[in-house]
């Protein structure tokens, strides 16, 4: 019995240790992939040799919002401040329970009107509608009832005038180029129909008028380790992806897409809290199956800053829900596997986030379970497992600290001694214990999935300063 135990135990070392080397070294490619490109990136505009116009797209800037009146003020100001000639902004509140929409109208000259809007997508009943123009920009404010985030974004999709719209969380500053950033790939390519910002934690800097005045390292544990998490993520598999046009991601908080192709393909689901993916994976086969030349673009120059989850239990509830969200999108589309396979963005995108992306966190428990069963038969090599964890954490607080620097020096940041003493620290906090944390979080996200799998969610708010 003892040998059969003894035989099972080793399997599933070997299964783990494979993973662990499978794992690593996409991550270390995409991590080294990354960094030299946004060096050459940044060199190229330090000589003054990147895309350059004198034309504007006009874009339509759609800002969803509920319950967002510690930070909606602020986010607007920062939009009004801008460097683009051509936009306008659309807010959308979707029936919030507290002064979302007070806070609005008290800071705006807004007046209602009767303006109709066209509905091109179906959407629930819209309330009344506000307009405003302040220093050349029309700002629409509309006020709807309930029907989540998805049915928001179809209201501002419907009241757009323009062929391109961005979408923005009530609760982010865009950099004051952030707009000529983000429409580039689209001046430079006319089959780009989407393009992802980078996404920032907006905790760190400080800002005004769209202008970076400063930057630190939180000592708040939460927020620092979420800050090299985000560094890493955004360095490293969205650049390499972004080769093939196979990033099947593009983060609500800030993202541009091509409108004529959204309505056509039926614009945002209500029935999931992963709308950001479904979107992009809907367009993804979308596209494939009308045999249409497309392209995804990720544009890692575009920066948005967004606040992060202070608190444990907020980023536990909002991990739950981006993990309930990419596995509704990625368990929609099966034919990316079964009808895409020969194309990257099946064979190569869709296997990598069900394997490290959807799965992960389940193997990363069952690999603790079977330490613990090991421990208990007298099976487990403890100097092997340490050695072996230090070696696997080692690796992760390398990569990360290759993303955080690159990403601080790409930017032009400046890091005070203590920020550098902090992001070691909060680096290696990340990689030993908070990934593991999370990968607990995810496993136990399909605990009342039924009640969850459609709410928008809240996170406590703290208003930005130097806005």
């Amino acid at each position: 019995m003892n040998l059969i135990v003894q035989q099972f135990m080793n399997g599933i070392a070997l299964f783990f240790i494979g993973y662990m080397i499978l794992y690593t070294t996409y991550l270390f490619l995409s991590v080294l992939f990354g960094a030299i490109r946004l060096y050459d990136k940044d060199r190229m505009m330090r000589l003054n040799n990147e895309l350059k116009h004198d034309y504007y797209l006009p874009v339509s800037v759609i800002m969803p919002a509920y319950n967002e009146e510690v930070t909606i003020v602020d986010s607007v100001k920062s939009l009004l401040n801008l460097d683009y000639k051509l936009f306008e902004i659309i807010i959308v509140d979707d029936g919030s329970s507290d002064e979302t929409t007070d806070e609005l109208l008290r800071a705006f000259r807004f007046h209602q009107t009767d303006r109709p809007i066209q509905t091109k997508i179906p959407t629930k009943a819209i309330d009344v509608v506000y307009e405003a123009k302040i220093n050349g920009i029309k700002i629409m404010f509309i006020r709807k009832e309930n029907g989540g985030k998805g049915d928001a974004l179809n209201v501002g999709i419907n009241a757009s005038r323009y062929p391109y719209f961005v979408t923005l969380d009530a609760d982010s500053l865009l950099q004051k180029n952030a707009l000529e950033k983000i429409i580039q790939p689209v001046l430079a390519d006319e089959r780009v129909i989407a393009v992802g910002g980078m996404i920032r934690i907006a905790q760190c800097v400080k800002m005004t008028d769209g202008q970076v005045l400063d930057y630190h390292m939180p000592w708040q544990p939460i927020i620092g380790m979420q800050v090299v998490e985000y560094d890493r993520s955004f360095l490293a598999s969205r650049i390499l992806l972004d080769q093939f046009s196979g990033n099947l991601i593009i983060s609500g908080a800030f993202g541009l897409f091509k409108k004529s192709v959204v309505l056509s393909a039926g614009g945002y689901q209500i029935n999931t809290i992963g709308e950001d993916m479904e979107l992009v994976m809907r367009l993804h086969t979308f596209m494939l199956n009308n045999n249409r030349p497309y392209k995804v673009k990720y544009q890692p120059e575009a920066i948005c800053w967004s606040q992060a989850p202070g608190s444990v239990q907020d980023i536990m509830r909002q991990r739950r829900r981006w993990y309930l969200g990419l596995f509704q999108s990625l368990t929609a589309y099966p034919e990316m596997l079964t009808r895409f396979l020969k194309k990257p963005v099946g064979f190569i995108s869709y296997i990598y986030y069900w394997v490290f992306e959807l799965l992960a966190p389940f193997i990363e428990v069952f690999g603790i379970v079977t330490i613990a069963l090991a421990s208990v038969f007298g099976l487990l090599n403890v100097p092997y497992m340490i050695e072996l964890f230090f070696i696997y954490t080692g690796f992760g607080v390398i990569l990360s600290l290759t993303a955080f620097f690159q990403r601080v020096f790409t930017q032009g940041l400046k890091l005070h001694v203590l920020d550098i003493i902090k992001a070691f620290i909060m680096v290696v906090f990340e990689n030993a214990i908070y990934r593991y944390i999370l990968s607990f979080v995810r496993v136990t996200a399909f605990i009342g999935y039924r009640k969850k799998g459609k709410r928008w969610g809240s996170i406590k708010r703290v208003k930005q300063k130097n806005v």
